[in-house]
């Protein structure tokens, strides 16, 4: 199921790393969210991906997005790769049931059990601004985040 740009953003109730349940729907009215679904922790695009928005994570807190992760790996393993890589923004485990936040956002691999690449901008509001899913293997570049984030001002 492809979920279409200008629509309500699904909510969903997800541990993060440290056991906290996070709310798309704590951010509304608060600061816009840019959700990275990501296959697993420690794999080397993975890892390379989210460390790139690591390190310039001014590029959204400048404009008012709270970055957030979310994979089908289990909280403990978020919270070593998390504290591994200094990773400042909340991992979310889409553990149990298995994929089902992927799977409302259309980017779920139920043939090998975990999310692809999908990153999705959500306004304030909840409303969906912006996706882009990318196949196995397939890095999603900061240039695309950065054009997003510009297109989100306009």
């Amino acid at each position: 199921m492809a979920l279409e740009v200008g629509t309500p953003a699904p909510d969903f109730a997800l541990p993060d790393q440290n056991g906290e349940t996070v709310r798309l729907s704590d951010f509304r009215g608060e600061s816009n969210v840019v959700l990275v679904f990501y296959p697993f922790a420690f794999s080397g695009i993975c890892t390379g991906e989210l460390c790139e928005i690591r390190d310039n994570i001014s590029v959204f807190a400048d404009e008012d997005v709270q970055v957030i992760g979310i994979s089908c790996d289990p909280k403990w393993s978020l919270k070593a790769f998390a504290e591994a890589e200094k990773y400042d923004f909340p991992l979310l485990s889409d553990f149990w049931p298995h994929g089902a936040v992927a799977q409302q956002y259309g980017v779920f691999n139920d043939q090998i059990g975990f999310s692809i690449r999908g990153s999705f901008l959500v306004d304030t509001e909840g409303t969906l601004r912006w996706q882009v899913v990318n196949g196995p293997g397939e890095a999603r570049p900061l240039s695309a985040y950065q054009e997003a984030l510009a297109a989100l001002k306009a």
